[in-house]
């Protein structure tokens, strides 16, 4: 029979192109699948196959859990058990028993073919996806052979993959036998085996498909920095020129629109604006929110946002409708857009400086026109007039040395005043620095405005957090819901 199994082996790794080790592996399952049934219980059977001599052992074996962790005796065995004896054995690790080996011809030779062309063909599948993953190319283009609960099965090659309905461009209507394209989104393991995901409402589906259309972004002439996407609707991508010669968006666009247009057929129509992109932050803003124009920038690099103004007439433009615009150059960019108009803007700036102003009087104890010269000066922070350099002050007309001597001098009493009184404030938050997740800085800034216990932060809202802290929403949920745990217990 040794012989026989060999014989068998060689001549199926030859047949379907496969390892034979592959093919040993299928074999060594079918054989403990009809161990396994002589048994009549879930035990878990191992078989192991001499690959030079074709004899082959089974052992029933047991998985080494802790003994709290015990649920399955027929596959389980504690570790007190086990360390009973052997003695060394660890958890995670197997006890077995050998089991008389089950005879070949018994198994029935259709069950054990059908086991074993089952791997062959898994392991053929396998092989095939893995070769195509190595190729990383990640744009996927096939026909639709079939759809199952609204998502398309597509065929490319030999490999098949999944198109979901959340992942096609709304009101596209996709049928059997249509040739579609979708990005590589990922790879689900699932007890089929290796599952393709697509996508075509990605950002990195339209980057691909101006890859495809443009020589040039293939041969690094012309870089695609970032793209932003409303599926079905509109887009924007920013490019870039690493040949000064060369014109990016004219590069993309195409003779008469022939690139592009290819591109918004894929798309469905979906409108794409290509912009220039800049090293420059606010130029680059200026770009993305095109065709709009834009009066005046005011940047805030530590909350990462703009305030744009544009004109009263050109709002409308600017923010685009539902706010398409605004929300795309915002994804493109990275940055947070709040727009406005001129007239919103001088409230805004006359607001922040008459705050400003106050706060000044109040803790460095000057009058308006001290504060209106260091406001006009730059001067923003407590922090800054305390600790930047004596020349820069010195600089301001009318300013002598005991004149800043005493500023500086005031600045730090107050910031240091400001310390200690917040230090007392977080010392006073102590049941919400017990909290998971917690920090000094927001629990200040939930005492400040009355929220001193976990209790009662589980009581607030997550839009009501995200209010009062200017955190993210995921990290308001989180909080909220690890303050709520209590409730559940």
């Amino acid at each position: 029979m040794s012989r026989e199994l060999l014989l068998m082996v060689d001549a199926l790794a030859r047949e379907k192109n496969v390892s034979r080790e592959i093919v040993f592996g299928a074999l060594e399952q079918a054989l403990a699948s009809a161990t396994k049934k002589r048994l009549r219980d879930e035990a878990d059977v191992r078989v192991a196959i001499d690959q030079a001599t074709g004899d082959y052992l089974s052992f029933r074996r047991w998985l080494v859990v802790p003994d709290e962790d015990l649920e399955s005796p027929s596959q389980q065995i504690a570790l007190s058990e086990a360390r009973q004896r052997f003695p060394e054995i660890q958890p995670e690790e197997y006890v077995e028993e050998p089991l008389e080996p089950v005879e070949f011809g018994r198994i029935g030779a259709q069950a054990a073919k059908q086991v074993i062309l089952h791997r062959i063909r898994d392991a053929e599948r396998e092989q095939v996806l893995n070769d195509f993953l190595a190729r990383k190319e990640h744009l996927v283009s096939g026909a639709i052979r079939r759809i199952e609960r609204g998502n398309a099965m597509i065929e490319f090659g030999r490999i098949e993959a999944v198109l979901p309905r959340d992942h096609m461009i709304p009101k596209e209507n996709l049928r059997v036998g249509d040739r579609t394209k979708g990005f590589l989104l990922r790879v689900d393991r699932t007890s089929r085996g290796p599952q393709l995901v697509l996508s075509r409402v990605v950002p990195q589906f339209l980057t691909k498909l101006f890859e495809l259309e443009v020589p040039e972004i293939e041969e690094g002439l012309v870089e695609i920095k970032s793209a932003a996407r409303d599926p079905g609707m509109r887009a924007k991508i920013a490019v870039h020129s690493n040949d000064s010669r060369l014109d990016p968006i004219g590069t993309c666009v195409g003779m008469r629109g022939t690139r592009v247009q290819a591109v918004m057929a894929e798309l469905g129509g979906e409108k794409v604006d290509i912009v220039l992109w800049s090293p420059d932050p606010a130029q680059y803003v200026i770009n993305a929110l095109a065709p709009a124009e834009v009066a005046g920038i005011v940047m805030d690099e530590d909350a990462h946002s703009m305030d744009i103004v544009v004109a009263e007439d050109n709002l409308a433009q600017a923010i685009g409708r539902n706010g398409q615009n605004v929300r795309l150059a915002s994804e493109l960019t990275g940055w947070e857009i709040n727009l406005m108009t001129e007239e919103e803007s001088q409230r805004k700036t006359e607001e922040q400086h008459s705050a400003l102003r106050s706060l000044f009087m109040e803790k460095l104890d000057v009058d308006d026109t001290v504060a209106d010269v260091l406001i006009e000066e730059g001067f923003n922070t407590l922090e800054e007039v305390a600790y930047v350099p004596v020349a820069e002050l010195l600089a301001i007309e009318g300013f002598d040395e005991a004149t800043i001597s005493e500023l500086r001098t005031r600045a730090r009493n107050a910031l240091l005043t400001d310390a200690i009184a917040s230090e007392e404030k977080v010392r006073g938050a102590g049941d919400l620095l017990t909290l998971e997740g917690m920090d000094n800085q927001t629990a200040l800034q939930l005492v400040s405005q009355g929220v001193n216990t976990v209790e009662e932060l589980a009581d607030l809202a997550m839009d009501d957090l995200v209010e009062m802290t200017g955190m993210d929403a995921e990290r308001a949920k989180q909080l909220i819901m690890t303050a709520r745990a209590p409730w559940f217990a």
